[in-house]
């Protein structure tokens, strides 16, 4: 079953987060995922939710999408992002 990994992210630091967006791509497409959204404009239809820059990942299952997650090449990644954004990270599975 594919498995998403859905991020709402408050850029603090653009500089920086730009570092993080250079080296990330590949540690998706190594391990089997691609973008479904990447930023863009997003509006609230309903509820007081105001996120920031929505993210998507799509992977092949959650094994894959944890196998990123926990890698080498995106702990370095994940390390730069959590230094330059915060938001909030979500596992879901679905079809």
């Amino acid at each position: 079953m594919a498995a998403y990994v859905i991020g709402d992210i408050t850029i603090n630091d653009g500089e920086l987060y730009k570092s993080y967006t250079a080296v990330t791509p590949a540690t998706i497409e190594q391990y089997g995922g691609r973008f479904v959204i990447r930023g863009g404009a997003h509006e609230v239809v309903e509820g007081d939710w105001q996120p920031g820059r929505m993210v998507m990942l799509e992977f092949d299952d959650m094994a894959a999408a944890r196998r990123w997650y926990n890698s080498p090449e995106y702990t370095e990644a994940r390390a730069i992002r959590q230094r330059a954004a915060t938001g909030n990270l979500l596992f879901v599975e679905g079809l």
